[in-house]
């Protein structure tokens, strides 16, 4: 583990591999851990770049504070880019970590050479509407607020158990390998942030701003809203690609890292 200084904040990462660098940030609960599973392929080809973001794992922030923020995170994750060389970088995020990426992309094109999304996270606004028959989804952001109620309350497990299984199914909690629930647990103070990190939706022109060369990926098996968001983005950033990772849910790059792997690389390549 390594540090780096971005506005006052000692941001923490891990790096593996030579090449060009490629960035990477966590969503939701992660930290640089998240990519384990895929470093292997990834970092065959590539400076593997994984960052912590504030107050993740290594810290363990007790939740005090106001910068607990998705711009903050995004400033972050700029400030951090802007001093890994060679420029311009490849940035690769995932769930929240794929909005901040975004958000990254289409404020400093400058700073990357391509853009990777995992099923990012977010809201799309009344400028990007569902395709017509898409099921209703129940907002995240309500699971959010009942995991920081039970949180509150002293459950960690319970909050933990009902944020998982509102992205992965009922019954899907039991199924994590214990490493993977130690990582959820070790960040799971972070959820108090989310309430007001007031991070705003996707717009049409946000998504046409994007001018970066970019591939969304999702899990084949992934259902709810972050099935449908990243293929209405897709739709709308000039240029993008899109991949499937079958059998595969949300957390697709753990479920299945070989697949995963060799189409971030396929893309990145040339």
């Amino acid at each position: 583990m390594q540090t780096l200084r971005v506005n006052g904040y000692d941001m923490a990462y891990l790096e593996v591999g030579q090449g060009p660098p490629l960035v990477c940030v966590h969503g939701t609960l992660g930290d640089f851990r998240t990519w384990y599973s895929v470093l292997g392929p990834l970092s065959k080809k590539h400076r593997v770049i994984s960052v912590s973001l504030r107050h993740f794992f290594p810290e363990h922030w007790n939740g005090s504070g106001d910068d607990y923020k998705m711009a903050q995170h995004v400033a972050d994750v700029t400030a951090f880019i802007e001093q890994v060389k060679p420029a311009p970088v490849d940035l690769m995020g995932h769930s929240r970590g794929g909005h901040i990426a975004f958000r990254v992309a289409q404020a400093r094109p400058d700073l990357l050479r391509k853009l990777v999304l995992a099923e990012p996270g977010g809201d799309l606004d009344a400028t990007l509407p569902l395709p017509e028959g898409t099921p209703a989804h129940p907002p995240l952001g309500a699971r959010t607020v009942r995991s920081v109620e039970m949180l509150r309350a002293g459950d960690i497990e319970g909050a933990l158990q009902n944020f998982f299984e509102g992205i992965e199914g009922d019954g899907s909690w039991r199924r994590v390998p214990a490493a993977a629930k130690q990582q959820l647990r070790d960040n799971v103070v972070t959820f108090l942030g989310q309430i007001n990190e007031q991070r705003k939706p996707y717009t049409r022109a946000d998504a046409l701003a994007i001018r970066t060369p970019t591939l969304l990926i999702g899990g084949g098996a992934t259902t709810g809203s972050l099935s449908a968001i990243w293929r209405v983005l897709a739709e709308h950033i000039a240029g993008a690609k899109t991949a499937v990772i079958p059998n595969a849910g949300h957390w697709m790059f753990e479920q299945a890292p070989q697949a995963y792997g060799d189409a971030v690389t396929e893309f990145l390549k040339g």
